[in-house]
């Protein structure tokens, strides 16, 4: 049986029980690649803040499209390595599209912070553009594991169905431990 298969006391997982891992799973190394992501979308955008001439928005955006392209790269070869790898040209898209929603949002914050209320100093700056990549990672989550990398439905199936043969096999072999046993005490 593979380790993924089992829970802590040797037994198969529940169905809800192995979904629930691999979600746990899958939102550690989504927060991992996130992190790093985050470290540096925020550390871009202050060099580009304090070393050019560029609005603060303007330099969130640019911020925000190098994180995108870290975070492609993060998700695809880390996060999400076991999912559908064919029709890269559609996830590519589909990544592109939902990251810039995910800009809009993230920028939105800002602009409304800069803009709306005359928020802007660096401090400010850095708690609105944290707040709205928070706002913008819930909805990359989202669309990311729903529309961008997908599971193969294959996999799952064949996890399960191993599942059910490791644990039948199991019952299997307490039966005959049984029988054994009630032989040699005949």
């Amino acid at each position: 049986m593979g380790s993924g298969s089992t829970g802590l006391n040797g037994e198969p997982h529940s169905g809800v029980r192995g979904r629930l891992d691999v979600l746990i799973r899958e939102i550690a190394k989504f927060g991992a690649v996130g992190g790093a992501g985050l470290l540096v979308n925020m550390l871009v955008f202050n060099l580009v803040r304090h070393t050019t001439g560029l609005q603060v928005v303007r330099a969130s955006v640019v911020a925000t499209v190098v994180a995108i392209v870290f975070n492609y790269i993060g998700f695809r070869y880390f996060a999400y390595r076991d999912r559908d790898k064919g029709g890269r040209t559609r996830e590519m898209t589909l990544f592109l599209l939902f990251s810039a929603a995910g800009l809009v949002i993230e920028n939105g914050v800002l602009f409304v912070a800069t803009y709306g209320f005359g928020w802007d100093s660096p401090l400010q700056s850095n708690i609105f553009k944290f707040v709205g990549i928070g706002l913008g990672t819930l909805f990359r989550f989202w669309s990311y594991r729903t529309w961008v990398f997908r599971a193969l439905p294959v996999r799952e199936t064949v996890e399960g169905a191993e599942s059910l043969l490791a644990a039948q096999a199991q019952v299997q072999v307490q039966v005959q431990v049984q029988q054994e046993v009630r032989r040699v005490h005949r």
